[in-house]
C-alpha cells in the first residue's frame, strides 16, 4: 500500500453535518484571531505552517491565509508556487474549518497560476486542526489587495476590477496590542468601533460582562458607548462605540484597563447576584448572532 493511499485511509475524519458547526476554530490556538480575520477585519494576511504528514502527501509550498481573495476565490495559486486561502467566504457544509481545510488541500493539488477547483460541498475529511501545525497567527494588516498578486496579473481587466472594488471597500483597520484579537476600526468621519473577540466561552464570558455593566464598569472612558456584541462562531464580541478623531493607539491603555477588569472579573465564582442577573438579561436582549 502506498503512504499516499495508506494516509488518506487513516488521517482523522470529520463528516459533513446537518448542523451548523458552532465552532469551527475551536482547539486552534489563535481561535479568536480566526474569527476575528473572518468577521472584523477587512484586509489581512498571515502564513500557515502544514503538519509534517501533509507535506509528506501534498508536498511542500508556502500557504497563506488572506481574509479575502480575488473575485471571492476560496483559494488559488501564484505562478511562483505560493498558494493563498480565503477566509472571507461563503461556505456551505456547515464546517467552516472543514471547507477551509479542503481548499488548501486543492490547492496542494493545483499548478502553480491555475485555478483551484474547490468543491462546494466537500464531504468528510480533513479539518484544518488535522492539516495544520497549530500556533499563533503572525498577522500583517493591509492598507490594499496588491499582495494577492504578481505585477503583470492585475493587468488582467477582470482581476483589476476585483481588486479596485476590494480596495475602495476595506475601512481604516488597526490590531490592538492591549488585548489579543481585539481591533480599532473607523466607520464613519465622527465615530469608530472597537471590537474585541473573547476567548473564554460563550456562558463565562457573558457573565463577565454581566458583572461589569451592573458595576458600571463596561466603558472604555469618556465618550465611549457599550453597543452591544454578537455571537460569531461560538464566541462573544463585545462592541463599543468610540469618537471618531482619535486614532486606534489612543485606545490602548483604555482597552488594557478594561481587559484587567473583565480579567479580574472571570475569575468570580459567585452566582450572579440580581443587578448581575438584570444586566446580563440586558446584554442578551442586544446579543446578535454571525455565522
Amino acid at each position: 500500500m502506498s503512504k499516499r493511499r495508506k494516509s488518506r485511509e487513516t488521517a482523522p475524519k470529520t463528516k459533513v453535518r446537518d448542523i451548523f458547526v458552532a465552532r469551527p476554530f475551536e482547539g486552534l490556538a489563535d481561535e479568536p484571531e480566526w474569527v476575528a480575520l473572518r468577521e472584523l477585519v477587512p484586509a489581512a494576511s498571515a502564513p500557515l505552517t502544514l503538519k509534517p504528514e501533509i507535506i509528506e502527501e501534498y508536498g511542500d509550498r508556502p500557504v497563506t491565509l488572506s481574509t479575502v481573495l480575488p473575485m471571492a476565490w476560496p483559494a488559488m495559486t501564484r505562478r511562483d508556487g505560493r498558494i493563498f486561502i480565503g477566509l472571507q467566504r461563503h461556505v456551505q457544509s456547515g464546517d467552516v474549518s472543514r471547507d477551509l481545510a479542503v481548499a488548501i488541500l486543492a490547492a496542494l493539488h493545483t499548478e502553480p497560476g491555475d485555478t483551484v477547483a474547490v468543491p462546494a460541498l466537500p464531504g468528510e475529511g480533513l479539518r484544518l486542526q488535522d492539516v495544520l501545525a497549530d500556533g499563533p497567527l503572525e498577522i500583517t494588516m493591509h492598507d490594499g489587495f496588491e499582495y494577492w498578486l504578481d505585477a503583470d496579473q492585475i493587468q488582467d481587466a477582470s482581476v483589476k476590477a476585483s481588486l479596485e472594488r476590494a480596495n475602495a471597500s476595506i475601512y481604516p483597520t488597526v490590531r490592538l496590542a492591549a488585548a489579543r484579537a481585539a481591533y480599532w476600526c473607523r466607520v464613519a468621519a465622527d465615530k469608530s468601533h472597537i471590537r474585541w473577540v473573547l476567548a473564554e466561552p460563550e456562558d463565562q464570558a457573558l457573565d463577565a460582562l454581566a458583572r461589569l455593566s451592573a458595576a458600571g464598569e463596561l466603558l472604555l472612558g469618556d465618550g465611549t458607548k457599550f453597543a452591544g456584541m454578537f455571537r460569531a462562531h461560538g464566541l462573544l464580541v463585545p462592541v463599543w462605540d468610540v469618537p471618531g478623531e482619535p486614532e486606534g493607539a489612543d485606545f490602548e491603555a483604555p482597552l488594557a484597563a478594561f481587559a484587567k477588569r473583565y480579567a479580574d472579573t472571570l475569575g468570580v465564582s459567585e452566582p450572579l447576584d440580581a443587578a448581575g442577573r438584570r444586566a446580563k438579561q440586558g446584554l442578551i436582549g442586544r446579543q446578535l448572532t454571525l455565522r
